[in-house]
């Protein structure tokens, strides 16, 4: 419809967060951090029809390999929250598998290292 100057009003492109979450609440940070690694289930190609748009897309990237939460973010142009609420949805589906990052590993001892470094040099000077 235009107006009486040939106005034409642009449709948003923008979906409202609310509307792609069904009002569902960010999940806990411990299950889905910024660097948990997400990848499509084996079984994945038997995708039902429900899922939403947008769930599809998060389904056809993880379906690459192992991206962290931030990157599949970055890939969708949606606010982080609303991925991370699809991906826990996905993730109750079965439609997707996360593995936690891997944990830091533990600071080596100081004597250690020094005996090392002196027999190091001990041998080759």
């Amino acid at each position: 419809m235009t107006g009486l100057d040939g106005w034409e009003p642009e449709a948003p492109e923008l979906v409202r967060p609310y509307v792609i979450t069904k009002g569902r609440g960010l999940p806990d940070e411990q299950q889905l951090s910024l660097i948990t690694l997400v990848t499509a289930a084996p079984e994945h190609a038997r995708r039902p029809t429900r899922l939403s748009p947008e769930e599809q897309s998060l389904l056809d990237i993880c379906s690459a390999g192992y991206l962290s939460v931030a990157e599949i973010a970055g890939h969708t142009r949606l606010p982080l929250g609303v991925v991370r609420i699809l991906l826990a949805s996905l993730i109750e589906g079965g439609f997707v598998v996360t593995r936690p990052p891997v944990q830091r590993a533990a600071v080596a001892d100081k004597q250690i290292l020094e005996e090392v470094l002196h027999g190091l040099r001990a041998k080759f000077g």
